[in-house]
This record gives structure tokens, sequence and C-alpha cells, in this order.
């Protein structure tokens, strides 16, 4: 039992070495650990940088290339556009016009004034500049867009609308010409109806003043202007004062009055201008035997130079008639129409 006794505490000394040992290899081991973790870290940091500018240097060799090949474009379009409208080699247009030859004088600009002097610095070629040019080209840019677009059958649309418009001025000329003629014309014209209308007024008014005092004895008749000054339009208006009364106005008359008035400027008219015949429509219906008579007197007047065809019912208006038509009807019920010369 000793023997084991001793044994144990060696053993239990040895392991007790042993977790010593293995406490300071656990505490090297965990701070190595540490150290890796640490390492990794910043590994992983750096990898993450180096991701980034990989990305960003990709984006911009990708970017390059794009715009490389834009400029490419380009230059080709500029090369196309340099032979297609100005028939010149891209290296001849660079000889000509390129970086190391001289600028012209720009134009001057609105209200600016040049120097009469030829060898003023505003009017001598100078050296290029680039952002002076590109200042220019935005100017000549701008101007060109306010010209708008170029068309290339301008020219031929000119003639065509000179000569339309030379056709539209000879019309347009003939038309002025035609309308002084038609002017004149209808100058002529009226002048020709108001002398023919005031001559007609005047025989008229001076009938009817004769004819109105032949059935209205003792009566005052006369045509009256409404407007002297101006024959063409003016209208007439008609007075007419039967013996006994001081009215003028047709519509404070009678009927009968308003009937014979009405016939009288009728004759008057037709003594003013005469007719090979007249034609009256029951015009003395309205009027009483004294009135009728005197208006067969001149009817009788009227027979003389014209021939009268009277539509009546008057029995003394058909006594001097010449011929009679009428309609008669018989025992049969059937009309018929007749004729009867009296003279």
């Amino acid at each position: 039992a000793a023997a084991v006794a001793a044994g144990a505490r060696q053993l239990l000394a040895h392991v007790e070495v042993s977790l010593s040992r293995a406490a300071e290899e656990r505490t090297a081991a965990e701070a190595a650990k540490a150290r890796r973790e640490e390492e990794l870290a910043r590994a992983r940091g750096e990898g993450r940088d180096l991701k980034a500018e990989l990305d960003k240097l990709t984006d911009s060799v990708h970017r390059g290339e794009v715009l490389g090949a834009e400029k490419r474009l380009r230059m080709e379009q500029l090369e196309a556009k340099a032979l297609e409208e100005l028939g010149v080699e891209p290296a001849g247009l660079v000889a000509e016009y390129g970086p190391h030859q001289l600028v012209p004088p720009s134009p001057p600009a609105e209200g600016e004034q040049l120097p009469e002097d030829p060898e003023h610095p505003r009017n001598q070629p100078r050296p290029f500049v680039r952002a002076e040019q590109e200042k220019r080209l935005k100017a000549a840019e701008r101007a060109y867009q306010q010209l708008g677009k170029v068309n290339p059958l301008a020219l031929e649309e000119f003639a065509a609308l000179e000569e339309r418009h030379q056709f539209l001025s000879e019309q347009l000329e003939d038309l002025k010409k035609t309308r002084a003629d038609l002017l004149q014309v209808v100058k002529e014209v009226d002048e020709r109806v108001e002398q023919v209308f005031t001559e007609a007024y005047r025989d008229t008014a001076r009938e009817f003043e004769g004819v109105f005092s032949r059935l209205f004895p003792g009566g005052d008749g006369r045509l009256v202007l409404t407007d002297p000054d101006n024959m063409l339009t003016t209208g007439v208006d008609v007075e007419a004062r039967p013996p006994g009364k001081k009215v003028k106005r047709l519509s404070l008359l009678s009927g009968g009055e308003r009937s014979l008035t009405a016939v009288a400027l009728l004759v008057s008219i037709f003594k003013a201008r005469p007719s090979p015949f007249y034609v009256m429509d029951e015009v003395e219906a309205a009027l009483d035997d004294t009135n009728l008579q005197r208006l067969i007197r001149i009817m009788q007047e009227l027979q003389e130079a014209s021939q009268l065809i009277v539509i009546t019912h008057q029995k003394r208006t058909m006594e001097v008639a010449d011929a009679l038509y009428g309609v008669s009807m018989q025992g049969d019920g059937v009309s018929k129409v007749i004729s009867q010369r009296l003279r």
C-alpha cells in the first residue's frame, strides 16, 4: 500500500506537470489562433479591397473600350461625311484644316464694325485654340439651327412660285381692270336709271294730278319723293285729299277712295308711259256709280291709243266694251264660254 501510495504521488506529480504543460501549450495555441484569425481578417479585407479595385479597373477598361469604340465610330462617320459632302480625304482635310493651320478671322457679329486696317489683329489669322474654336463652332451651330433645314428643291419651288405669282398678278390686274369697267358700267347704268326714273316720275306725277282731279273733282292729289336727293333709293309717297276732306294719308280714306286713288295712279302711269294693251282685274269693284262713271270716261280715253282687257262684274263697264267674253251655264248645267261683239 505504501508503494502504491508512493506511485500515486509520483503519478499525480507527473499529471500536474502534464496539465501545466498542456495549459501552456493551449495558451500558446489560442494566441496563435488569434494571430491567424487577425491575419485572415486582414487578408479578407485586402481581398475585398483588391476585388473593388479590380471591379473599378474592369469598369474603367470597359468604359475606355466603349469610348474608344464610340470615338472610332465617330471618326468613321466624320470621314464618311467628309467624303460624301466635301469630297476630301481625311488626310487632306487634316493637312488643310488641321490644328497646325492658322484660323481665319471670324465674321463680324451683329452690330460689330470691323477695323478698316487689314493689318489689324482682328483682321489677321490667329493660331488654333481649341476652346475658342469650340465656342465659335457652337455659335455657328446655333446660327445654322436658326436657319432651319435646307431644302434642295428651293430654287425649283421658287421658280414655280414666281411663275404662279406672276400669273396671279396678271389675273389680279385683269380683275382690277374688269372691276373698273364694271363700276363704270354700273355708274352709267345708275345714271341712265336715274334719268329714266326721274323723267318717268315727273311725267307720272304730272298725269296723276290731272287724273286725280278728274276722278275727285275739287280734290288734290300728288306724288312726293321721300328722298329727292337720291333718286336711286328714294321712295314715292301718294298724297290724296278728296274734296271736303283734309286728310292726306291713304289709310284714313274709305275703301272706295283708296281703290279710286290706286286706279288714278295706274292710269297716270299708263298715260305717262303708254302700252299697247292693259289688263285690269275688277279695279272698279269698290266704286259707286258716280266714281265708276268717271273711271269709265278715263277708260274710254285709254281706248283711243291702247287695248283694254277688263275683268269685271259691273254692267256699266260692260256697256262701253267693244266685245264681251264670259262663261254661261244653260239648263243642262254645262258651262260654256261665249263671246259677243258689241260694236
